[in-house]
């Protein structure tokens, strides 16, 4: 097995900021719950995800991670947001710094059953959205929360077309 390309590089140039590009998927099922990974490299909830390997594509990348965290096999993704920049910005516990460029997905389509990766997750979970852990991995706080505040403005627009009729969403 590779160290994969970002460990290589790691390799030259030490825990020097690298420019990181990855993929993550908002999974939620048909209950509106979104599925978590309880991350064992910094103690934090966040989406399945990870970096790029050579030769792949965005899309590539996020299901591969996917299924390597959680077990799962995603389809249908649609494109959600991009994120990177400064706010993209990440210094891993052991020191290696990272600006990400990540592809971030959605689906509700999956196949498979949780299986979990003890070497990159301590839990894999469901939770409502209004019941997320408190305790957000520092680059996925900022699109849970779109994610969080996209079905919000959703569920609003549902509710204003279907004012005259009262139908709960």
């Amino acid at each position: 097995m590779s160290t994969g390309y970002i460990m290589g590089l790691r390799e030259m140039v030490g825990a020097r900021p690298l420019i990181m590009p990855a993929a993550a998927v908002v999974i939620e099922d048909a209950d509106g719950r979104i599925l978590l990974q309880h991350r064992s490299d910094n103690d934090t909830w966040g989406l399945p995800g990870g970096s790029m390997e050579m030769g792949e594509t965005f899309e590539e990348t996020a299901r591969r991670e996917v299924l390597e965290e959680t077990g799962l096999e995603v389809k249908d993704l649609q494109l959600f947001c991009l994120h990177s920049g400064s706010e993209a910005f990440y210094e891993y516990p052991n020191g290696h710094q990272v600006y990400v460029a990540a592809v971030i997905y959605t689906t509700t389509s999956y196949a498979g059953h949780i299986k979990l990766d003890l070497s990159e997750s301590l839990d894999v979970q469901w939770f409502q959205l209004q019941k997320i852990p408190s305790v957000l991995n520092p680059l996925d706080e900022p699109v849970i929360e779109k994610y969080i505040q996209s079905r919000k403005e959703l569920r609003r627009i549902v509710f204003t077309r279907n004012a005259d009729r009262v139908v709960p969403v």
